[in-house]
């Protein structure tokens, strides 16, 4: 395995865009974050002040011209990203209210309805993302079982597995349609999704039959919140992982806190999202195990922080990450003793005959 350079920095733009400039247009949010460094945007797909899908799914000339206003600042767009729509795809009917807003309003209070909306959105995705000439899309693989995450009351025999079986079935057909241009879905493994550990992005995985485009977006944060061993992740999943989010956490358990949190606000709980830099996540560690396993992404700063400013934390988060990623070395350190290749040399020295 070749070791290779992250690119980047990049940012995620679903947290910056709105009504005021430089945040109501691309052409204006890629000035703004060129000059503070960044090098690509990942791209919210729901957001029509940036972005149209269905226009991205129908026309190459559009995504020319997108990929073009971005190009003008020294900017690529690095991914789509249909966290939303993705959510959307599977909802228990406890969420039901709660992620109505995330739909057109055409098919809200209608679950069916929403559901194919959903699907139909990321197969937009599929053919967008295509004709963006990209190779990752982002999402969320949306949730069936998360009511049921603590077993208590107990669950009953083969419920987590029945849920698994449905998020598969739904999942397939776009994980397919995705194949068919070439595109990986990156799922961002999440609490309050399915896959939301290791052991359930296996339970996934195993369903949709190991399907090669069933990949990974690794955002450390969430496991910061979870007490999870990130960099292990890294080991063990690192041939799945295709994107990065750039996110910090810490998780501060006391007599009173932990993992759960209470039902407190963000700035008082445990766990907690801060601006990169800022929380307990060892990037150094992480760079370097995606040097070593030849990441060819992109490290996307995804800010999140219930203290800091945004537009503060995307300044800082670009010199972060740009004085984070390893340029990686194209010879050996010890070239310099180096005493050639001789084979006939080798076989004495091993006392070979």
């Amino acid at each position: 395995m070749a070791m290779t350079t992250i690119k980047g920095p990049a940012i995620f733009l679903a947290q910056y865009a709105g009504d005021k400039a430089p945040f109501n247009s691309l052409d204006s949010i890629c000035a703004w974050a060129s000059k503070l460094g960044f090098k690509g945007v990942q791209m919210p797909s729901w957001d029509g002040r940036l972005f149209d899908l269905k226009k991205a799914a129908e026309s190459k000339s559009y995504c020319d011209d997108m990929k073009a206003t971005a190009a003008k600042h020294g900017i690529q767009v690095t991914e789509l990203s249909t966290h939303l729509q993705g959510q959307l795809v599977a909802v228990h009917p406890a969420y039901d209210e709660a992620f109505d807003g995330f739909a057109d309003p055409k098919v809200r209070g209608n679950p069916k309805a929403r559901q194919e909306w959903a699907v139909d959105q990321l197969m937009l995705a599929a053919k967008a993302s295509k004709n963006m000439g990209l190779t990752e899309h982002a999402t969320f693989s949306g949730a069936l079982a998360w009511p049921y995450f603590y077993p208590w009351p107990q669950r009953p025999a083969g419920l987590v597995e029945t849920a698994f079986d449905e998020l598969a079935k739904r999942w397939k057909p776009i994980l397919d349609a995705f194949d068919n241009v070439g595109v990986n879905v990156c799922y961002e493994v999440h609490p309050g999704e399915d896959l939301h550990d290791g052991v359930t992005f296996e339970m996934f995985l195993e369903r949709v039959k190991n399907h090669p485009r069933c990949t990974i977006l690794f955002d450390p944060s969430h496991f910061v919140l979870q007490a999870l061993d990130y960099l292990e992740y890294i080991d063990i999943y690192h041939e799945r992982i295709k994107m990065f989010h750039v996110k910090d956490a810490e998780l501060n358990p006391n007599g009173r806190s932990g993992v759960y949190g209470g039902y407190q606000k963000w700035v008082d709980r445990a766990g907690r999202f801060r601006s990169t830099g800022d929380g307990q996540v060892n990037f150094r560690a992480i760079f370097s195990k995606f040097a070593q396993y030849g990441f060819q992404g992109w490290a996307v700063l995804e800010w999140e922080c219930c203290i800091k400013d945004a537009e503060e934390g995307a300044r800082e988060g670009a010199v972060f990450i740009r004085d984070h990623i390893i340029r990686v070395t194209e010879k050996a350190f010890d070239d310099f003793a180096s005493s050639g290749a001789d084979l006939e040399a080798n076989r004495r020295m091993l006392g070979i005959r």
